[in-house]
């Protein structure tokens, strides 16, 4: 048997081929045996056989996480059902038209989806248990309720620029407003929203964990979280336009935002060129070599705006390891 076809017997490994060493990020120059495993574990969760060794017949070895190889259906798109459903597809509340399943997160040990708050929350609308369907309602081809993925579990509310969550301001507001609009005068009163927003995002728990992937569409296994620089190369995986790479253009951002008819304001954003259309929110943006950096939520022709994942892990209360958070299956 050739030293290849031995190392596919090891468990876990399932690709060799030749290339070169990679060290932290960096292309050595130097060939190299690479070895393709599922997940990258510790060599105390390894059997002593099933260790990859340093170098085989001279030759360094380089490990390099791939997730599980199977094979794609030419046919699939990112609109179907698809069971198990990876991110990068379409999904979305059951009163939206689609957005993009972002990716499989970990909380209190427990399995779940994450997307934006307007994506399966529906723009704070949401009630929680609410249906959340894979493919999104816009994409449904068939009965609504055979799509249905999961259920609306937890939201961050997002505050509005036009509106407060305190119902006396809102009303003192509409009682000024009304009276300047009677005597013709252009004054408007806008109640302030009790704080800016830092994220878009939400969670849905899955109905069987069984329907949901750790992979990214054409990515693999996200990994640690990194927090954002500008020139930083990045990509996404979304419903709409796929699998798209940019460079981040600005951070510490300060974003007006458009929502339903009200504005949102939001802090702490990092800004892409247009590596996004509508029905990408919520796709996960990572570098190339996929280190997690943000939550996709808005954008325009020109421009992509996403939230730091940082924060989205902090607002949302996911597993403070990140390797137990995101790279489990």
């Amino acid at each position: 048997m050739n030293w290849d076809k031995k190392l596919l017997r090891k468990s876990n490994v399932v690709l060799v081929g030749r290339g070169k060493k990679i060290t932290s990020g960096v292309d050595t120059g130097r060939d190299a045996i690479v070895i393709g495993v599922v997940k990258k574990l510790p060599l105390e969760l390894l059997r002593k056989r099933d260790i990859v060794p340093r170098k085989i017949k001279g030759k360094e070895t380089d490990i390099v996480e791939v997730g599980e190889i199977r094979l794609l259906d030419a046919d699939k798109e990112r609109t179907d059902k698809w069971r198990p459903a990876p991110g990068g597809v379409s999904i979305g509340h059951k009163d939206i038209t689609a957005g993009t399943l972002g990716m499989t997160v970990k909380k209190n040990g427990e399995k779940y989806i994450l997307s934006n708050n307007h994506v399966l929350a529906a723009c704070n609308k949401g009630q929680i248990g609410d249906a959340i369907l894979q493919p999104g309602p816009y994409d449904i081809t068939t009965e609504m309720g055979d799509c249905e993925i999961g259920k609306l579990a937890e939201f961050v509310p997002i505050n509005m620029w036009m509106s407060s969550f305190c119902p006396a301001a809102n009303f003192i507001a509409k009682i000024f407003n009304f009276t300047a609009k009677a005597f013709g005068r252009r004054t408007r009163l806008f109640p302030m929203a009790d704080n800016d927003n830092l994220v878009d995002c939400a969670l849905a728990k899955p109905n069987n964990a069984k329907n949901i992937l750790s992979s990214i569409l054409e990515v693999g296994l996200p990994k640690e979280v990194i927090g954002p620089e500008v020139g930083m190369k990045i990509k996404k995986s979304g419903r709409t336009t796929g699998l798209t790479h940019g460079e981040i253009t600005a951070v510490d951002a300060t974003v007006n935002v458009g929502m339903n008819g009200e504005t949102a304001i939001f802090t702490d954003q990092f800004v892409m060129g247009p590596v996004s259309e509508g029905g990408d929110s919520g796709s996960i943006i990572l570098t190339e070599d996929n280190m997690v950096v943000g939550l996709l939520f808005a954008g325009s022709n020109t421009t992509t705006i996403a939230n730091r994942f940082s924060n989205v892990t902090q607002k949302l209360g996911l597993d403070k390891s990140y390797k137990e958070a995101i790279q489990w299956t």
